[in-house]
């Protein structure tokens, strides 16, 4: 599986009455079998606040690779779809658990996460591994 896109954003109001500024899209772009998808993962923006406890950044942007910044919402689909390899089957995730989030953090290097979005930023594809 082939990544192609890594891209995450901050979501804004669209009306007055929603609660979309609580939350944050992580969008992956990753070759398959021959065919091009993208996995949406949806979640609480105050995730991201727990989980910088436990990864080994020290704020957000976490790293810098090719001039670029990557914020944790640029990596949190990557490494939800490494983690889950059920998500291939879907093109949109709701993760409401912060432990589920957490728990796919969890299982991942640092290094190995930071090498492959450095790949990524520097070529604008890279493999992806099997689940560790």
């Amino acid at each position: 599986m082939n990544v192609c896109r890594l891209y995450g954003e901050e979501l804004q109001k669209s009306q007055s009455n929603t609660f979309e500024d609580y939350f944050n899209r992580s969008e992956v772009t990753y070759r398959d079998g021959g065919e091009e998808r993208t996995l949406s993962v949806l979640y609480l923006r105050h995730f991201e606040a727990t989980l910088l406890d436990v990864l080994p950044y020290e704020g957000d942007p976490l790293f810098t690779v090719a001039g670029r910044d990557i914020h944790l919402r640029d990596i949190v689909a990557l490494v939800c779809l490494w983690q889950n390899p059920a998500y291939r089957q879907r093109r949109r995730v709701y993760i409401h658990d912060e432990d589920e989030l957490r728990r796919y953090f969890a299982a991942v290097d640092g290094q190995t996460l930071q090498a492959l979005v450095s790949e990524w930023a520097a070529t604008g594809a890279c493999r992806l591994p099997l689940p560790s």
